[in-house]
């Protein structure tokens, strides 16, 4: 009798004791993992700029599209940029085999370029104008804007804008930031290619005028010959020349 009532005690204690281990880990659920602290303190605030700016959420972005040193095979010599619009990636050529790779949005007018250009002119904290393709397409939105829009927060160029040019020609291309940070990595409707606003510093202090920039619109070898480009229909040479900031 002895024997079989303590039998019954210790199934009992390991039946409570399963139990008691179920409820701890029902309690407490592992938690989720935030982005590394490398990345958060990269795209942390900037609070000494012309216009501070906030830090970037990069809760939900994919970790491919933030900036990070990666392995980069090609013939492109260092100081190049590459820009891979299928892939979502601006590549600045490294030696030793890297690359400083950046995440980017590509908008309409990013998608008609391919070829080969080089940085005309930079502009920190540049003034905008709208195309009259845009302001024609979406009047409500653009129409008020035809004039420009100054500097600041909402300016989709955001802090920084890098003008490419052939010869002596602007192509209208733009790499610049962006005032919606969760585009990174998609196609949008508008503009060239967007940057996180701080990649978008980071590689303005990065590369001088005059740098050579690579356009890929396909997937093929980084090191392929680019065809020059014309002038968008609706973007005439002389209009270009005159101002600069016809485009984002």
């Amino acid at each position: 009798m002895c024997v079989f009532r303590l039998a019954q005690l210790l199934t009992l204690l390991l039946v409570l004791a399963a139990l008691a281990g179920c409820a701890t880990s029902a309690a407490q659920p592992p938690r989720p993992r935030g982005p590394d602290p490398y990345f958060t303190t990269m795209y942390g605030p900037q609070p000494d700029e012309a216009f501070p700016l906030p830090a970037t959420d990069i809760s939900k972005v994919d970790p491919r599209y933030l900036r990070q040193q990666v392995p980069y095979v090609t013939h492109e010599p260092p100081g190049t940029i590459v820009i891979d619009t299928p892939n979502r990636h601006l590549y600045l050529v490294q030696g030793g085999g890297m690359a400083l790779r950046y995440g980017i949005g590509v908008g309409k007018a990013g998608l008609e370029f391919a070829g080969e250009a080089r940085i005309g002119r930079k502009a920190q904290w540049p003034r905008w104008i709208p195309t009259s393709d845009m302001v024609a397409r979406e009047p409500e939105r653009y129409g008020p804007l035809a004039g420009g829009m100054d500097p600041g927060p909402t300016n989709p160029l955001g802090p920084r804008a890098l003008y490419l040019y052939q010869g002596n020609r602007d192509t209208l291309f733009r790499i610049h930031g962006t005032t919606e940070a969760w585009s990174i990595g998609s196609a949008v409707s508008s503009g060239c290619i967007r940057m996180f606003n701080p990649d978008v510093i980071d590689l303005y202090n990065r590369v001088p005028e005059g740098t050579r920039v690579v356009v890929i619109q396909a997937e093929e070898p980084m090191s392929a010959p680019m065809p020059p480009i014309e002038p968008p229909i609706d973007a005439p040479v002389e209009a270009a020349a005159d101002n600069p900031l016809l485009s984002f």
